[in-house]
């Protein structure tokens, strides 16, 4: 099959591009008001896209507390989310009001970073902390600007939790992150093997 995107007659049940573009990681994204408040949400487009330096980006569909809280304040961390925390990370994805804690709704502990002034979850197996870089609206092939907000960040410090260390590594097979599929469908990247890039003959 074949659907041109200006019309999006796919002519399925479901439009199937976020499926196709999977899986994704997931940023667990936490941040601080102007008015002190907190909050945290997850975000499914959400990668890390340099290491040097180490950069990360989150895009939100719409004007989101989060990206509010990010523009006021320049800090954000990003909790990893394991397949132990998948269902506090579906709790936080609701739409509470703001200034209303997700932390507090899904029962989880809030840890401050030590280099930005921003909330992550204590729970989670590896923590980043990120100054904000830029804030952009990408724009589409008319020049016009899409609906989602786009934040990319640096991130200054990283926390990881000994349990999920072994062998020198953060071992995936003991932290077992969590994809966004298509729909309302995850998986569990568990399942890990190693492969080594080909030499040349």
């Amino acid at each position: 099959m074949f659907y041109d995107t200006t019309s999006n007659k796919h002519g399925l049940s479901h439009d199937p591009f976020k499926a196709i573009v999977s899986p994704r990681p997931i940023g667990w994204i936490g941040t601080r008001g102007a008015d002190g408040s907190h909050n945290l949400a997850p975000y499914s487009f959400f990668n890390a896209i340099s290491d040097r330096p180490k950069l990360v980006m989150f895009s939100s569909s719409g004007h989101k507390d989060s990206v509010r809280n990010i523009e006021a304040t320049g800090m954000f961390t990003c909790s990893f989310v394991g397949r132990d925390l998948v269902d506090q990370m579906n709790v936080t994805s609701i739409a509470a009001a703001y200034g209303e804690s997700e932390f507090d709704i899904a029962g989880l502990t809030m840890q401050y970073g030590q280099l930005v002034e921003a909330p992550f979850v204590g729970e989670a197996l590896a923590a980043l902390e990120c100054r904000m870089t830029e804030v952009m609206r990408p724009r589409t092939l008319d020049g016009s600007e899409s609906e989602s907000w786009v934040v990319f960040g640096q991130v200054v410090g990283i926390h990881i939790r000994d349990e999920a260390i072994r062998e020198g590594r953060f071992d995936m097979a003991t932290a077992r992150p969590i994809g966004r599929m298509g729909y309302m469908d995850y998986c569990d990247a568990g399942d890990v093997f190693e492969m080594m890039r080909p030499k040349r003959p």
